[in-house]
């Protein structure tokens, strides 16, 4: 090897060390970036022979062959943006739009969202956050990726159905002495409970059922409405609609539960055709299939009350706010109560991670290395499960950096050492000429 050689196996340790400093540096700059994974420099060495002659020929330096992607997981940090999300473990967030003018699908870990004024979820570069669309009348979701779009129109009413009570009736209470009277309902049973109710148009009804034993394991029951309320009523009074029979056995459980009269109801200002309202106070043993006869209304020896009760109406709502769950399912709360879901993030994963092409702007794009993207939900086929309300930090560790930057350093100027030693070495050879 002549002293030229040497001097270019010294300047080979330069440029290698120099390029591994920008590596290094690119780290430390992108120690803040949200969902930046960081990268390393691979060396390997330059032969100055034939590969395959034997022997050991002579190296000439090395050489920097790549940068190497390091995709560990970096910490989370809670932000309580509730459109800020994160992945916990393997894959990426997939977006879509126009990014130096190529369109198409990204991928990113960085999970900065916001809710964009035509209501689809967008990243701080305006890329469309990709996900699968919910059908709300079916709570199913669509096979096709497209926008997250958060509605902002209002949701329609829904008429209740069904009007469901959990309650126990006191096995010791007496009959009242006076029959039942929709005018005196009070005096005329034994306990009572208030639900809410909705009509077609949303508007909201108070339904009153009324309890009254009749006999040894036997009650009625007594379903009454403001008659202002109730077409065909009258204000001030009570309308009865609907009225039935519960039985219990021996134990308390309810036997059977029969409707003797009633069930439909016209709400003023609300259908013009009869509303009908299934009342469920439990199954009853007589139903068969096992049924306990514990679920619903029971009677035992302990004071009449209500443990709970439900009906299936809503009035009209706008949206409050969003939520997103660990499966990616976004969420709309609606001012009526309601969580309706919208659509669900999709995840993208790959087969070579490192084989991922950096496009700038906290993005990713495929390569032929990298292999096409599995997409799919959050939490399945070894995808990340998604973290609402935090952000990916950058998994750059400043202290080891610190120490890369050192050790690059020394070596660099280990190399230009290489080339002043070459370089005396040949002034000795020209002086030994003259």
């Amino acid at each position: 090897m002549t002293l030229r050689n040497t001097m270019d196996t010294g300047v080979s340790g330069l440029i290698a060390e120099g390029r591994a400093l920008a590596v290094v540096g690119d780290n430390v700059a992108n120690v803040n970036t949200v969902g930046f994974k960081e990268s390393r420099a691979i060396f390997e060495d330059v032969l100055g022979g034939a590969v395959g002659l034997g022997g050991n020929p002579p190296g000439f330096g090395v050489r920097m062959a790549r940068s190497q992607q390091i995709f560990a997981q970096g910490a989370l940090n809670n932000t309580d943006v509730p459109t800020d999300v994160a992945l916990s473990g393997d894959g990426f967030f997939v977006v879509n739009g126009n990014v130096g003018g190529v369109e198409g699908n990204f991928y990113t870990r960085a999970g900065q969202c916001t809710v964009r004024k035509d209501g689809v979820i967008v990243n701080p570069d305006n890329l469309a956050l990709q996900g699968y669309a919910a059908n709300p009348l079916t709570g199913t979701y669509s096979s096709l990726l497209s926008n997250i779009v958060v509605p902002t129109t209002t949701i329609s009413p829904k008429a209740t159905t069904s009007y469901n009570v959990v309650a126990n009736l006191d096995a010791t209470a007496t009959t009242p002495a006076a029959a039942f009277s929709a005018a005196n309902p009070q005096t005329t049973s034994n306990f009572a409970t208030t639900m809410t109710v909705y009509d077609s148009l949303g508007s909201p009804h108070a339904l009153t059922t009324y309890f009254r034993k009749t006999g040894a394991n036997t009650w009625d029951y007594h379903v009454l409405a403001n008659g202002s309320e109730v077409t065909g009523g009258v204000a001030g009074t009570n309308v009865e609609i609907a009225t039935g029979t519960l039985s219990f056995n021996a134990t308390g459980a309810l036997q059977t539960n029969t409707l003797t009269a009633g069930g439909t109801v016209s709400f003023t200002g609300g259908a013009a055709a009869g509303q009908a309202i299934a009342f469920n106070f439990g199954t009853p043993v007589a139903a068969g299939g096992g049924a306990t006869g514990l679920d619903g209304v029971t009677q035992f020896g302990s004071p009449s009350s209500v443990g709970a009760q439900n009906q299936d109406g809503y009035a009209p709502g706008d949206l409050g706010s969003l939520r997103i769950d660990g499966d990616g399912t976004v969420s709309g709360v609606y001012t009526n109560g309601q969580t309706l879901a919208i659509g669900r993030i999709a995840v993208a994963r790959f087969t070579s991670n490192d084989g991922l092409a950096r496009a700038g702007h906290n993005l990713w794009t495929q390569t032929r290395e990298s292999g096409q993207p599995a997409v799919g939900a959050a939490g399945t086929g070894g995808r990340g499960s998604v973290v609402a309300g935090a952000l990916e930090q950058s998994n750059v560790e400043i202290s080891q950096q610190f120490v890369d930057l050192i050790a690059h350093q020394r070596a660099f100027q280990a190399d230009s050492k290489t080339i002043t030693t070459a370089d005396q070495m040949l002034q000795e050879l020209m002086n030994i000429g003259r």
